[in-house]
């Protein structure tokens, strides 16, 4: 068969961009070397714990195999209900509230085919996950990036979000700790936003895959602190905290308008989540612990070991993450673009990190994921050293 035809494509499949994240990954097989050290996908490097995976093996030989109910099996959804409750201080009835979802991603897009017109406004502070953009496109909105300087450390700042909103905003997105810099948003200026937006008939959509990786204080969700609870969508997944990426298991919790809808489009996509997934995130969010814990704390001593290297480095710097699995480096001293710098560093010195411009991000950065072993983190900082070390002299 021929590899391509004149057959035309949608406008929407060919609106869709590919992640600036996965074009270095690809990139990266271009790599001639055996001693690639890949700091570029933010993917936790520990296999899902032994008791979740036994628990859906369990689940799957008494024959859990089946479809569940659209939004997802009961008991998975109020033990999630529990969850926010007891650790977000949100109340959210499983009943109405929650829908199970295939992963993360899938919540975030039934959220904005929920709410989105065409030509419709979503605001994202930046630097933030490129995937938002795509996912806005598919809904036929538009993206509108307000971007938060660099000089006060990549912090929230309310004035320049509400300074954005419009007639056309269907909703905010908020992602703390945030990708691709680590840091936790002030929950003064978070309010502010919320209530914002509120005032203004739009939602805010919490994105919180890395609640669970907050290394000081508490795993507060955005919702956890706000004076209006009811405009806020929760994005949320078993993805990072508990090693579940292959799981492929998220959810969405929201109002029961919102959750209907975001049902229905389950209904006419893929019907519901693995059975088996599910039962796998009802042991991780309602047994032990215990791993879980030992992650968060092997997470925490890497990200203080980057911290402390970067410090060391000659003319670079980046703001002390306050939670998830990654570091912005700034190499704005290094020549060229972050992208030319990012090639470099792959194939002169065999490390893959993904440029800051791929997040919305304004100068010169390199994301670097965490989520690595001791070893790969020191032997890619060593090469890194050694480029700026090459290129500064």
């Amino acid at each position: 068969m021929n590899s391509s035809n004149n057959f035309p494509l949608s406008r929407r499949a060919l609106s869709a961009e590919a992640s600036p994240i996965r074009e270095m990954a690809n990139l990266a097989s271009q790599y001639e070397g055996d001693d690639l050290v890949s700091l570029a996908i933010g993917e936790p490097d520990f296999t899902t714990p032994s008791h979740i995976i036994e628990a859906a093996a369990k689940a799957a030989k008494n024959g859990s195999t089946h479809y569940t109910q659209n939004a997802g099996i009961l008991e998975l959804r109020e033990a999630i209900s529990e969850k926010m409750r007891s650790e977000n201080k949100a109340d959210f009835d499983p009943t109405s509230e929650i829908v199970v979802t295939n992963g993360a991603m899938q919540a975030l897009c039934f959220a904005l085919l929920a709410i989105v017109n065409p030509g419709s406004e979503v605001i994202f502070p930046t630097p933030c996950w490129p995937n938002y953009f795509s996912q806005v496109k598919l809904a036929e909105g538009k993206s509108i990036l307000v971007k938060l300087p660099q000089s006060n450390g990549f912090q929230l700042d309310p004035d320049l979000l509400i300074k954005s909103i419009t007639k056309d905003t269907a909703a905010i997105v908020l992602n703390s700790p945030n990708n691709p810099t680590g840091v936790v948003y002030d929950r003064k200026a978070i309010n502010e936003v919320v209530t914002a937006a509120a005032d203004n008939n739009a939602y805010v959509i919490a994105d919180d895959v890395y609640e669970g990786l907050i290394y000081e204080g508490n795993a507060d969700s955005i919702v956890s602190y706000v004076d209006h609870p009811e405009n806020i969508l929760v994005v949320n997944s078993c993805s990072k905290k508990y090693a579940m990426t292959g799981w492929r298991l998220g959810w969405l919790a929201g109002n029961k308008d919102i959750i209907e809808a975001a049902t229905k489009l389950h209904q006419s996509t893929t019907s519901s989540a693995s059975s088996v997934s599910q039962m796998a995130a009802l042991e991780a969010i309602t047994g032990d612990q215990g791993p879980i814990d030992s992650m968060k704390k092997e997470f925490q001593s890497r990200r203080d070991y980057v911290v402390d290297r970067i410090k060391e480095m000659r003319s670079v710097s980046c703001p002390k993450p306050g939670g998830a699995i990654y570091a912005f480096l700034d190499v704005s001293p290094l020549d060229g673009s972050d992208s030319d710098i990012a090639k470099r560093l792959l194939m002169d010195y065999g490390v893959v990190t993904v440029p800051g411009s791929g997040f919305g991000a304004e100068g010169s950065f390199l994301r670097l994921s965490t989520a690595t072993s001791m070893d790969q983190l020191k032997l890619g900082l060593d090469r890194i050293e050694k480029l700026i070390e090459n290129e500064l002299n």
